[in-house]
């Protein structure tokens, strides 16, 4: 619809006049036949449609400062319907001005015109944490040599339109397991059309396989072995590995090399507050060195030693490595996770898995931490 301002304050459209109303920051309740410039710069915020509207009431919303695509509008139907469903609408194009109309009991609000194509009016917006499983850390398979930690798992955050009766589907990759010679890369996780890459395998000084494995973040390399590369966007290289090992690579930062007689440390995990609180998740898996200083694991990244440690399940970081004279074994890589962030206005309720509830604030937060599960919006 073209929308014309004029000198008295109103916006004339396609059906009649609208008084325009003054820039709206925050949540707010809306009145029949006004129109409301909507600045969500600073956050997304809820308008509260009329509770007792009348067939032929319409209302139009303005993206004021361009940032709907970052920061949606929500409308809440108030115990009415948008396009026929008791789940709030969202208002996600930039820029977007759109006017809707009450028709009835039946459909409720339907949006008959927009200043731009947009998406549906039922669609709304989640946020996402994707981490694959993180890579064990290498073993030692010969005497005097050890092997390098575990890179973290790839990782992906971001945000992504949810459609109403639509099934998204995930798998969460599960952590490779540790031996004696180079470690097992992790496996992939994947939702929303996106694939996060498993941690590389943490590398040994058998022959031919002592350099740390490429991943989602990269294996550090064995005794005088070069590291594994991380994956653009997902995580960062493993250490090299000189007379000790290297650390993996996280998802924040690259594994540390061997300094001295010391082995390198995991590179730093990514810190995400997807949940409400600020954890961080895929930390690369400490090196080790035999008779020396073992390093240190991140973010839940196991530490090197004799046999490396395990990483902690459902953070997608890697397994220290291990040196015992013919027997050190890597520890092995922590298995993904997928969490969502919905708001709890559209929150359905409907998914299969293992998966925790929680909310915080005015979203719904679901994490998943089995091996394959659903979302259904």
């Amino acid at each position: 619809m073209a929308l014309t301002l004029s000198g008295d304050g109103t916006i004339t459209g396609a059906r009649g006049i609208a008084a325009l109303q003054s820039v709206k920051t925050s949540g707010f309740t809306a009145l029949a036949n006004e129109s409301y410039p909507c600045d969500t710069t600073s956050a997304s915020f809820t308008v509260t449609l009329p509770a007792s509207p009348s067939a032929g009431d319409e209302i139009t919303f303005i993206d004021y400062a361009g940032t709907f695509d970052t920061n949606s509008l929500v409308l809440n139907p108030n115990g009415n319907k948008i396009n026929g469903s008791t789940s709030s609408g969202t208002l996600v194009t930039k820029r977007q001005g759109a006017t809707i109309v009450y028709v009835n009991a039946t459909q409720g609000w339907l949006m008959y015109s927009s200043s731009l194509a947009t998406a549906p009016l039922n669609v709304y917006v989640a946020s996402y944490l994707l981490i694959a499983g993180g890579g064990a850390g290498g073993g030692e398979p010969a005497a005097s040599s050890s092997g390098g930690g575990g890179g973290a798992g790839g990782l992906l955050a971001g945000t992504t339109n949810l459609y109403p009766g639509t099934t998204y589907s995930f798998v969460i990759g599960s952590g490779g397991a540790g031996s004696r010679n180079t470690g097992a890369n992790g496996n992939n996780t994947t939702g929303f059309g996106l694939t996060a890459i498993g941690g590389g395998g943490g590398g040994s000084s058998l022959a031919g396989s002592g350099p740390g494995s490429s991943g989602g973040s990269g294996g550090g390399g064995g005794t005088n072995s070069a590291a594994g590369s991380g994956t653009i966007g997902q995580g960062y290289a493993g250490g090299t590995g000189t007379t000790g090992s290297g650390g993996g690579g996280g998802a924040g930062g690259v594994g540390g090399n061997t300094t001295g007689t010391t082995a390198g440390n995991g590179g730093s995990g990514y810190s995400s507050s997807i949940t409400g609180s600020s954890v961080t998740y895929a930390g690369g898996g400490g090196g080790s060195f035999e008779g020396q200083t073992q390093g240190t694991g991140a973010a839940g990244g196991g530490n090197g030693g004799s046999s490396g440690t395990n990483a902690t399940a459902n953070t997608g970081s890697g397994g220290g490595g291990g040196y015992l004279d013919n027997s050190g074994t890597g520890g092995n890589g922590g298995s993904g996770v997928v969490i969502i962030s919905i708001p709890t206005v559209n929150y359905t309720g409907t998914y299969t898995g293992t998966a925790t509830v929680t909310t915080s604030g005015s979203n719904t937060i679901i994490k998943w931490t089995g091996t394959s599960g659903s979302y259904t919006a």
